[in-house]
């Protein structure tokens, strides 16, 4: 393949042009590097190198003026603003960043294309009055204001060009604006070197305005790359500017187009592979990069083009290990670095005002990546130490104060992070800053294993000092908004390069950076409506009709030059690969380019199709973990069986066997977070343990109306003491939990109202024990060692002479809940009977105690359903409805039986704990 670089080259050479005093302008610095290694090949013998620069480079040595960023630019227009400003309240920077980046892209327009400034300026003006109340009489202050500022957009668009040239400064279009005044002096003087044009397709008027004046001189070239097929078809985009620089420049009426080529038409093998989502386009690319590197292994003309830029990391993450060699032309986003995530949450929880901070916030940021080593330095577990403390305390708001207390060794580093920033820009950079030399301390311990984190820190900390900067010069960032406004444009703007050798190995670019290249094999990505071409944009102040009447560029030139940056980069291209996004993701995506649809149907080259599915195993659906048993197993189960199996720990291996392996073999712990809300169990507890502060001391005493009225007087105390002791440092003062708070109140009052009300018709109630823990040994001879049983009954009584042994729910249980139909079932079927085995896990305990020799009832009191009192269990009696409340010998010896099947499967080596389904 010949490039389009290459045949220039080859024409200069067969005219016999000397290259050494030429200046050479190209679209952008990147084809630069290339034509200058092309041109050293192409050499027989040494010379001096040409001047080769980009268009951006030339037009700013021509206009004398320095070029600015965006940011600075923001600034100096604030400047200006502020000076020709009539109102007594001027708006801030962060109120006049919003529109004022429109407005600067809308000035850099009307200077590029040369528009009078006048004109359209009072033309803007005049419509805007046209189409918004001019004739109504009673103008509000908004409608007024509104006109106002459109009358005042020359103004402020004089002074900032006046107030720029007097530094010597100006944006893009200023530079243009200022080159093209200067392109005459500048022919006249430099009219012995000879200028040669490369590449070059949309051209703004100042740009046509430069090159035509340069053609004038004879010396001077310019070479166009356009394809026959593109520029003889009217119709086609891909030609739209260069057509119509052949038809209207003054310079092609005695001189040919230097050049069409015919190249598109030759073999070429074009593949459409939809993708769904971004990341399955990475690892596509990564999957067609493995095949391309088996056949050519250099990959030395292969380039992949990312439509959609932020696909740079994971195709990064997606290339084959084996390919060494590779050059990224495109730099990283700073915002797509993990330290930009460090200094977010720093903004988030500073724009919030001071503290109290929220515990999510402050566990975030202490577990950032760059903070945690710096918490560990002192302690390997001091950010798990203080992580545990918040969340067992349930601190869900913390003072800096509060949280310097949890690990003082630390109180410099934790005042750089939450110390207040008082609403104050100046205080919020040196804050960054600070951070940033205490962060590089620690990373320099261990330099050479953070290379690359230190490069990190750097390009941060070059962002802080030019905040800091402009902030000194133009003294306008005033508030935190303020400053995290300019900010976040930086870190939008602001990029990480990388390094490595520009003409070696695979090239992965954006679609900008291939003008003027060519590769043999070419992947592009993300070739969807709405990204490549981009559509129906306009983030402008100029209505599409004056655009039109003025020349300016719409979304039509915009999709033009789009367009002829994909057909060129498949001109000369053997293989190709374009990829598109087969998903919807948010407003974009889903939709294939219409440029593969044009390929499709312009039927010079086969295009094949094809959808990319990630390899999905076919399974016969999710199947049941199964832990097999070994002798570990065993004798963790029989080091639990010499301690007490409880009723919670055998019904926790009913309801899912794998459960109990975790929790009571492998002793895993669930994880406890901050109760941001009261949790059930812990509303469950507070009640428990208020009910045994009230009847604890009334063991072996008979209940009376007294008694209850004495408690009754006591709830609001002894509630509020069980929050404090299990809920910590939780607010239980407002919202939902001062609901759940007032609720454990009431689940009292009315259990001690059902209680006086018992009493008061006439029964009698004796407490014979409270929250009584209970313990017996099974004998289980197949076993051949001893299993104990343990539980805690919250409640023993005597009603009229009959014992009840009581459980407390604080959930909903129903009569239907406590009664059993089949005892086979009572150890299989969690959901029916998880409660009837509970409650006769009680009653057995005590019966292996003391047998029983009296009527005994073993049931549940439900909080949430006081209504049904106790809820006894029952033994439904074959062929009748009714069911045996009774705890008799048969009851227990058949719930034995069960619960000795059920212990002996526990234990059994032969069944493995299998999942069950929840």
């Amino acid at each position: 393949m010949t490039t389009f670089i290459q045949e220039v080259l080859q024409d200069l050479a067969k005219q016999n042009i000397t290259l050494a005093d030429s200046i050479i302008v190209l679209p952008s610095k990147r084809a630069g590097v290339f034509l200058k290694h092309q041109l050293a090949q192409s050499l027989k013998q040494p010379i001096f190198s040409p001047t080769i620069l980009s268009i951006e480079e030339f037009v700013e040595e021509l206009s004398q003026l320095q070029a600015i960023s965006n940011t600075e630019l923001l600034f100096e227009f604030y400047d200006t603003y502020l000076q020709v400003q009539t109102n007594k309240t001027p708006e801030s920077f962060d109120a006049f960043c919003k529109w004022a980046q429109i407005l600067l892209q809308d000035f850099n327009e009307i200077d590029r294309y040369l528009i009078p400034q006048n004109n359209i300026f009072e033309y803007l003006s005049a419509i805007k009055e046209l189409t918004h109340w001019s004739l109504d009489p009673n103008k509000t202050d908004f409608v007024k204001n509104y006109l106002v500022f459109w009358k005042k957009l020359k103004t402020y668009y004089n002074a900032l060009i006046t107030q720029l040239k007097s530094k010597q400064k100006g944006y893009q279009g200023l530079i243009y604006r200022e080159a093209v005044n200067s392109v005459t002096t500048y022919c006249l003087e430099q009219a012995s070197k000879r200028h040669i044009f490369l590449g070059f397709n949309a051209l703004n008027k100042a740009e046509e305005q430069i090159i035509q004046e340069l053609l004038k001189n004879p010396l001077n070239k310019i070479y166009w790359d356009i394809d026959q097929v593109f520029f003889n078809n009217k119709k086609h985009d891909a030609s739209l500017f260069i057509r119509k620089h052949y038809q209207t420049w003054p310079y092609f009426k005695n001189n040919p187009i230097n050049w069409i080529a015919n190249n598109y038409k030759n073999p070429k093998e074009i593949s459409v592979i939809g993708v769904p989502k971004n990341v399955g386009q990475a690892k596509c690319i990564g999957n067609l990069l493995h095949t391309l590197h088996q056949t050519d292994p250099s990959l030395n003309s292969t380039a992949v083009v990312l439509g959609e830029e932020s696909l740079l990391l994971p195709v990064l993450n997606s290339i084959p290990k084996n390919i060494k060699a590779l050059n990224i032309t495109m730099g990283l986003p700073l915002k797509a670095i993990p330290l930009a995530t460090l200094f977010e949450q720093l903004f988030d929880i500073h724009k919030k005002g001071s503290a109290p901070f929220y515990f999510k916030d402050v566990i975030s940021l202490i577990s950032h990546q760059f903070i945690s080593p710096l918490l560990n330095s002192t302690n390997p577990k001091g950010l798990n130490n203080l992580i545990h403390v918040i969340e067992s305390n349930n601190l869900i708001y913390l003072s800096l104060d509060r949280i310097i207390a949890l690990a003082p060794e630390h109180e410099n580093l934790l005042k750089l992070l939450f110390g207040s920033w008082n609403n104050d820009a100046a205080q919020a950079l040196k804050q960054c800053q600070l951070l940033i030399l205490k962060i590089k301390a620690q990373l320099d311990g261990h330099k050479a294993a953070n290379l690359l984190a230190l490069e990190h820190l750097f390009k941060f900390n070059s962002l802080f000092n030019e905040l800091q900067q402009l902030n000194t010069n133009f003294k306008h960032l005033q508030t935190i908004y303020s400053l995290y406004s300019v900010y976040t444009e930086l870190l939008t703007s602001e990029t990480l390069d990388f390094k490595g050798e520009p003409l070696e190995g695979l090239q992965i670019m954006g679609m900008l950076e291939s003008r003027v290249l060519d590769f043999e094999t070419v992947i592009i990505s993300s070739v969807n409506e709405g990204i490549l071409p981009s559509g129906k944009t306009n983030n402008s102040f100029i209505p599409f009709d004056v655009k039109l009447e003025n020349q300016l560029p719409t979304y039509k030139e915009k999709d033009a030059v789009y367009t002829y940056h994909f057909y060129r980069l498949i001109q000369r291209a053997k293989r190709v690969f374009i990829l598109y996004n087969t998903e919807v993701d948010a407003l974009k995506g889903g939709e294939k380019s219409r440029f593969i649809t044009q390929l499709m149907w312009e039927h010079i080259h086969p295009v094949k199709t094809s959808i990319a599915l990630p390899e999905i195993p076919i399974t016969k659906g999710q199947q049941p973990a199964v832990i097999a048993k070994n002798q570990d197993v065993l004798e963790a189960i029989k080091a639990y069986a010499a301690k007490g199996f409880s009723p919670s720990a055998l019904t926790s291996y009913i309801r899912n066997p794998i459960d109990f392996y975790f929790q009571k073999v492998l002793k895993i712990k669930e994880y406890n977070d901050v109760e941001e809300t009261v949790a059930a169990n812990t509303l469950g507890t507070v009640v428990h343990n208020c009910l045994e502060d009230f009847y604890a001391p009334l063991v072996g005493q008979q209940l009376t109306p007294e008694h209850l009225a004495n408690m009754q007087g006591n709830i609001e105390a002894r509630v509020t003491h069980h929050f404090k002791d299990l809920y910590k440092e939780g607010d239980i003062s407002s919202g939902i939990n001062l609901i759940i708070f007032e609720i454990s109140k009431r689940y009292i009052a009315n259990f001690l109202n059902l209680e006086l009300t018992d009493l008061k018709a006439g029964n009698t109630i004796e407490i014979v024990a409270i929250e009584l823990e209970a313990f017996a040994t099974v004998s289980i001879p197949e076993l051949g060692f001893p299993v104990k049983l343990t539980g805690k009954v919250d409640r023993i009584d005597k009603r009229n002479g009959v014992t009840r042994i009581i459980d407390y729910k604080s959930g909903q249980v129903k009569p239907t809940h406590v009664r059993i139909s089949d005892w086979a079932h009572i150890t299989t079927d969690y959901n029916k009977y998880s409660k009837p085995f509970q409650i006769l896990m009680y009653a057995y305990l005590m019966n292996a105690k003391t047998p029983f020799t009296e009527p005994v009832e073993a049931g549940i009191i439900s909080f949430k359903n006081l209504r049904s009192g106790f809820l006894p269990f029952g033994k439904t009696i074959p062929g009748t409805r009714k069911t045996d409340n009774q705890i008799t010998s048969e009851t227990l010896a058949a719930y034995e039986k069960e619960l000795k099947n059920l212990i002996l499967e526990i234990c059994n080596l032969e069944i493995p704990f299998t999942e069950k389904p929840i």
